[in-house]
């Protein structure tokens, strides 16, 4: 499986911005669609946002539609969700993942993620 290591997480004011980035090991990141899910206390998972392989086709849960952007350079073989315009309910640990596709992702269906990343908006 693809290994993961995700980072770019912290404390940020509502309203404020941060850059999470998701480094992959190995020679076959761009065989796989890419994602990221969310975790919070209390809450269900949350698949957030996805890209295909190639990066043409791309979804996010309504909630962060026009304020976060997923992209991918898989020349780096890496990963970024961008999110702007914060919110305190945007709290949680931010997970990157990888599945064979995005659908079987948007049903939490992955083959491999990372260690997590703590994303805090505080009021």
């Amino acid at each position: 499986q693809v290994q993961l290591v995700d980072s770019g997480g912290g404390l940020v004011q509502a309203g404020g911005s941060l850059r999470l980035s998701c480094a992959a090991s190995g020679r076959t990141f761009s065989s796989y669609a890419m994602g990221w899910f969310r975790q919070a206390p209390g809450k269900e998972r949350e698949f957030v946002a996805g890209i295909s392989l190639g990066g043409g086709i791309i979804y996010y849960v309504d909630s962060v539609k026009g304020r976060f952007t997923i992209s991918r350079d898989n020349a780096k073989n890496t990963v970024y969700l961008q999110m702007n315009s914060l919110k305190p309910e945007d709290t949680a640990v931010y997970y990157c993942a990888a599945g064979i596709h995005l659908a079987a992702m948007r049903n939490h269906e992955y083959k491999s993620w990372g260690q997590g990343t703590q994303v805090t908006v505080s009021s």
